[in-house]
């Protein structure tokens, strides 16, 4: 890929990332701003809008810091536990998945890269920065499945994305009237279900084929393709995971307990923000708008994010407070980028002493196939 179409492709999505942020931080600090002057007994319809402006950002930042400020440091405290469990739990479904290839890394090592990971994905530009590491480390643990252990990567990311679009749609169901009374649940709903549609089509696909089996052509077409053989063999270690007994089931279930943690991390800061949202409905919520942020359309989802918790949780049914629901945003991802500093202590100070190194494993051991 050429330097300019590298830049095009992270420019773009900088460009969209900065324009939603401006835009939420400015409906913010509007709102902020009118209160502020109301407050000192002046009518804010008689300003102009440039006046407006200048008043809403000589306000706003101050109150948004001032609400940031409002959070109760134990539930902040409790929200950090949560998001390192979301790391945990992630990479420990990782290993499972590693398993299934034959590559047996232990807990601590597939948490050491895991954290890696984290960090090159919330402070490298792109999306996929953090996966592409995870690839490279683990393909470093073999001389013989270079290409399984690339694949365990996409297939992690696989199926934690379908596991929480999944979940997502089936708690559309209790929340049914949100999606017919508000068009912001409506398009967002549609777009969580068929992001679903297209996930699980990948996954059954992946697993267990089929197209060979109706195109008989099809395996021939691939072999002829750029890569084809690796492409081929692709293939063939995402038939292991369909024929592994009970894999399917165990990582969903790791899956479904790392949705619940991140579920939780939100709940602690809404309650530390003392905000009062309805119980089956936030959970839908934070799961619905971590979906759409897995887009790749700014840099770790962010402004997309800020931009549906204002949207989604300013609906008359919970009617939170623009200015708290960004904050909720703020400081969730504020964790994050903790755990991710925590990431880049491990690289700076670990990668020398424990240096991830190549392993030479025999020649047979790679046609034994771990179910």
């Amino acid at each position: 890929m050429s330097t300019a179409r590298k830049f095009w492709r992270i420019g773009w999505r900088i460009a969209v990332c900065c324009l939603l942020l401006v835009w939420v931080f400015h409906r913010i600090f509007l709102n902020e701003g009118q209160r502020a002057w109301q407050r000192q007994g002046k009518t804010w319809e008689t300003l102009s809008h440039s006046d407006q402006w200048r008043v809403a950002w000589s306000h706003g930042p101050q109150e948004l810091w001032n609400t940031l400020h409002l959070v109760d440091p134990t539930a902040f405290a409790v929200s950090l536990l949560f998001m390192g469990s979301t790391v945990l739990l992630g990479a420990v479904r990782w290993r499972r998945i590693l398993r299934v290839q034959g590559l047996d890394l232990s807990v601590s090592r597939t948490l050491g890269i895991s954290l890696v990971a984290q960090f090159f994905n919330a402070f490298l530009l792109g999306s996929t920065g953090g996966d592409l590491l995870k690839a490279y480390y683990a393909a470093r643990e073999t001389h013989h499945r270079k290409t399984e252990a690339v694949v365990t990567v996409l297939v992690d990311r696989l199926i934690g994305l379908f596991s929480m679009l999944a979940l997502a749609c089936l708690l559309m169901i209790p929340n049914y009237r949100f999606i017919i009374d508000y068009s912001s649940y409506t398009a967002l709903a549609l777009l969580v279900f068929s992001m679903m549609l297209v996930c699980g089509g990948f996954v059954a696909l992946a697993f267990w084929g089929g197209v060979s089996r109706r195109w008989p052509g099809a395996r021939d077409w691939l072999r002829r393709l750029p890569k084809g053989e690796t492409l081929e063999r692709s293939l063939e270690a995402c038939r292991r995971f369909g024929h592994a007994r009970g894999f399917l089931s165990s990582t969903l279930a790791l899956s479904t307990a790392l949705n619940l943690a991140c579920v939780l991390q939100l709940t602690a800061l809404a309650w530390g923000l003392h905000l009062k949202i309805p119980l089956l409905v936030f959970p839908w919520v934070v799961l619905m708008i971590i979906c759409a942020s897995a887009l790749p359309i700014t840099p770790s989802g962010l402004g997309v994010r800020e931009h549906l918790y204002v949207l989604l949780l300013a609906v008359p049914a919970i009617h939170v407070d623009a200015t708290k629901a960004l904050a909720l945003s703020l400081l969730a991802y504020a964790g994050f980028l903790l755990w991710s500093l925590v990431g880049g202590v491990v690289y700076l100070f670990w990668r020398e002493s424990q240096h991830l190194s190549e392993v030479t494993r025999p020649q047979a051991e790679d046609d034994i196939q771990t179910a």
